[in-house]
């Protein structure tokens, strides 16, 4: 008898801490998610030298999501490699991600090859 009620308390105990176990990781997810909400990236502005394209993807290979004029201003997040293009005496693959989350070809922007952003992509 002794050891049935041993083994009922044994299985209640791990029962419990499994019941708590996901309520603990619940408040480990709150305690670092505002941490996670601070960290943003912040928007620069660039600027197009010349009529082009704004794609889905990073590549011409992606359909193209709509066409900018020369000196129109647009919100940047951040660069990264994509596929290499070659257009008006400019070659390189390097890419801007938009803050309306499309991609701009870097060689289209005024400045350097990612339009002056700071930020790479993670």
């Amino acid at each position: 008898m002794t050891t049935k009620l041993a083994a009922a308390a044994a299985v209640a105990l791990v029962m419990a801490g499994a019941a708590a176990a996901p309520s603990a990781a619940a408040s480990a997810r709150s305690a670092e998610q505002p941490a996670a909400q601070t960290m943003s990236v912040q928007a620069q502005t660039v600027t197009t030298w010349i009529n082009g394209n704004v794609r889905i993807g990073p590549s011409t290979g992606y359909s193209i999501a709509y066409t900018v004029a020369a000196n129109q201003s647009l919100s940047a997040e951040c660069w990264l490699v994509g596929g290499f293009v070659n257009a008006n005496g400019v070659y390189h693959d390097k890419w801007v991600l938009l803050s309306d989350g499309n991609y701009i070809w870097g060689g289209l922007l005024k400045g350097n090859e990612v339009g002056n952003v700071s930020t790479p992509c993670f």
